[in-house]
């Protein structure tokens, strides 16, 4: 998500040219874009990292879910 808070925060500091960044190339800017999908649509998915998210949500969801059964019976 940083990644693309950043690609982000560069589209609007080259289009409205502000500072240094008014010299910055759009090719640095089209990088960062393919790098980022890269890393979301192959490396991620690859590496198992989406599936460890999503299993740790479930897990907290789980582990709340057991927590308020018992401590509604009490």
């Amino acid at each position: 998500m940083p990644l693309i808070l950043l690609i982000l925060a560069l589209c609007g500091l080259r289009y409205f040219e502000v500072w240094r960044f008014a010299e910055l190339s759009w090719w640095w800017i089209v990088g960062l874009m393919v790098f980022a999908f890269a890393w979301f649509e192959v490396l991620e998915p690859m590496l198992g990292l989406d599936k460890r998210k999503a299993h740790n949500v479930d897990e907290q969801r789980r582990k709340a879910r057991v927590k308020q059964s018992f401590d509604k019976k009490k």
